[in-house]
């Protein structure tokens, strides 16, 4: 007879069977997936409703999850036995109601028979204990909050009153209802989202990563405050197929930051110039991560649609912190990288076949009008280039393809148990009617005031996504926040551009700042200090959302001279905001031009049509910012000749 000592894992490894078990799975379910969005089953014949599939890579997701992280939320430790037993439940359950999803939901629904009762149940708690592993408590708080009002709500006093819910229904409405687990997040986690997955993981295998790194270094690297130059076109870049803040962080700034820090950049600004603009990337087009993709879903418009409503104040966003990293690098005379630094010339020679790529996906999605994760697929096989173009010793090759859908399948379950817990949240709201009674409840607080819903979203916007990620975030503001603001008379694509850039604040606004506090890992700085300057450098995404919905010509909607006008007079206030953060031109600001100079950059960045005296207010900000600029040249130009004269 053995003891609990002696029959205990002498190492805490996982099982090699188990992580060989969890590989082939999570690869397995990437190719599964490609299959699907190419139709593959279609030309031979087969026939499947949508969420068949969506339970398919449901029940591989879990079963990866269930294998590869353990309860503690430790990861590539040995496999117990209950979490051996989770994953044949997970497999067992999900596939039975792939197969039998037509018969459940038409006599389970009708009839709330006990099976289907106890199958709802049992996916409810099985992706609830999936959450919790893979993406943390934060986002299970959340879950549970919303789980708990479906059972309590109907007690709750005022305008949140919610109808009453039975445990049966909630559990037969949450495992088969199309607006809950099987509703458009999941849809387009397990359709749109891994197919972009898997094309940025084919990119960087290829040496896509070490492109974007080679091409900022040699567009900027040789200019004054090249390195923190880098940090920004580097990252912008990367997060056009990253779409994470933190992991963009991580990836670029193991190169940039020590860079900026060696050449004369703070710690602090450093990080915080690495956490702005890593955090940038998610709304850079022309991909913006899953939460854009989900987006176009909600609004039912293609996702070409957002990515052409966020390149202006994409633009604003990485022009201002690019003007700032070069005003700060002129006041404290920071040079360029002292690194051997390749002409743009002969980076582009090696590497044009990753250009090749996004030319496809922008000529796919704007002039073939494909779905987005089409446009993934061809764009991913347009890297078929990089088996036989290797970039500086870096090539794709056929074995490592395995590796790349394995990696995908991993990276893609955590977003998996994200939006099908998101499909819980918009259930309940629905089942509940909370959506609604939370819009009536945030307009009857703003009162007629449009500002007023807009501060108070903000606000409530950047609390609720502090610590999770981005996606997430999206998902609950869409249907906790966007509705109000819709209500109140916006348009819906400002409306819900407006809740994503608030909540993608939560990544550089303390006191969880995920993005800042990566940053400052790096660089040994304090935390929250980095994140209070990130907020300092990343002051457009906090003014220019309220400028969108007031005046959509700054997403590109509207007649083109007004585009034209508003967009330019951003751009120039753009600038003179950046100054008098930095509060430097040639010299330093004093106080008074600083405020002066802040004052009219704000009054000129104000679209001209959306009051009456807002046309004024442009025209004095533009006139006031040249003033104080030709003051500064002159000033500057008498004082360095009375000291040539001395």
């Amino acid at each position: 007879m053995t003891t609990e000592a002696e029959s205990a894992p002498k190492t805490n490894s996982i099982q090699p069977w188990a992580r060989t078990t969890w590989r082939c799975l999570a690869a397995f379910m990437t190719f599964a997936a490609l299959l699907w969005n190419m139709d593959f089953l279609e030309w031979f014949g087969f026939a499947f409703v949508q969420e068949q599939y969506y339970a398919f890579i449901l029940a591989l997701s879990l079963a990866v999850v269930f294998l590869s992280v353990r309860i503690n939320r430790a990861e590539e430790s040995y496999v117990p036995w209950y979490d051996f037993v989770l994953v044949v439940i997970s497999l067992v359950v999900l596939l039975y109601i792939s197969v039998n999803f037509l018969h459940l939901r038409e006599f389970g629904l009708g009839e709330s028979t006990k099976l289907a009762i106890t199958l709802g149940a049992i996916v409810m708690v099985l992706v609830i204990d999936g959450l919790r592993r893979s993406a943390g408590y934060v986002m299970l708080l959340v879950a549970a909050v919303f789980i708990l009002y479906s059972m309590v709500g109907h007690l709750v006093p005022g305008q949140l009153v919610g109808t009453k819910v039975q445990l049966w229904q909630l559990a037969i409405n949450m495992g088969f209802n199309p607006n809950a687990l099987f509703g458009i997040p999941l849809q387009v986690g397990t359709t749109i989202v891994i197919m972009f997955i898997l094309f940025g993981n084919l990119l960087m295998k290829a040496g896509g990563g070490k492109f974007f790194t080679d091409l900022a270094m040699a567009t900027v690297g040789r200019r004054r405050g090249g390195a923190a130059k880098v940090s920004v076109v580097a990252s912008a870049l990367f997060g056009t197929v990253s779409g994470t803040a933190v992991s963009n962080v991580v990836t670029t700034g193991i190169i940039t930051i020590p860079l900026m820090q060696r050449g004369g950049y703070k710690a602090t600004h450093a990080g915080a110039i690495e956490a702005i603009a890593s955090t940038g990337g998610q709304f850079m087009p022309p991909i913006m991560g899953a939460a854009a993709f989900l987006m176009a879903e909600m609004l039912e418009i293609p996702y070409a649609e957002i990515v052409v409503a966020a390149i202006v104040p994409s633009l604003l966003y990485y022009f201002a912190v690019f003007i700032q990293v070069d005003l700060i690098a002129a006041r404290d005379d920071i040079q360029f990288v002292d690194l051997e630094v390749s002409r743009t010339s002969d980076v582009l020679r090696d590497g044009w076949h990753f250009i090749v790529p996004f030319a496809v996906l922008i000529y796919t999605l704007f002039e073939l009008n494909l779905p987005p994760q089409r446009a993934a697929i061809y764009s991913s096989a347009s890297l078929v280039i990089a088996f036989f173009k290797p970039y500086r010793g870096e090539r794709l090759q056929i074995s490592q393809l395995f590796d790349v859908f394995c990696n995908t399948g991993r990276v893609v379950i955590e977003l998996l148990m994200i939006t099908a817990t998101a499909g819980f949240v918009i259930g309940i709201l629905n089942l509940t009617g909370l959506g609604f009674a939370l819009t009536i409840a945030l307009t009857s607080l703003a009162g007629e005031s449009l500002i007023v819903l807009l501060l108070i979203s903000a606000v409530i916007c950047i609390v609720l996504g502090m610590g999770m990620p981005t996606l997430a975030i999206y998902v609950l503001l869409g249907a906790l926040i966007a509705p109000a603001i819709v209500e109140a008379g916006v348009a819906p694509i400002p409306a819900h551009l407006f809740i994503l850039y608030f909540g993608m604040m939560s990544m550089i606004t303390p006191p969880i700042a995920l993005a800042a506090f990566a940053a400052a890992t790096l660089t040994k700085a304090n935390p929250m200090t980095t994140g209070f300057v990130a907020m300092k450098f990343g002051w457009t995404a906090y003014f220019v959302p309220f400028l969108m919905v007031y005046s959509p010509t700054l997403i590109l909607i509207g007649e083109p001279a007004d585009i034209v006008i508003n967009v330019t007079t951003a751009i120039v206030g753009t600038y003179y905001a950046s100054l008098a953060v930095v509060g430097y031109l040639g010299r330093p600001l004093n106080p008074l031009l600083r405020i002066l100079m802040a004052a009219a950059g704000l009054a000129a960045m104000l679209p001209y049509e959306i009051f009456a005296e807002a046309a004024m207010i442009n025209i004095a900000g533009v006139s006031l910012g040249a003033a104080i600029i030709a003051y500064e040249y002159f000033a500057a130009r008498g004082s360095a000749v009375r000291a040539e004269g001395s």
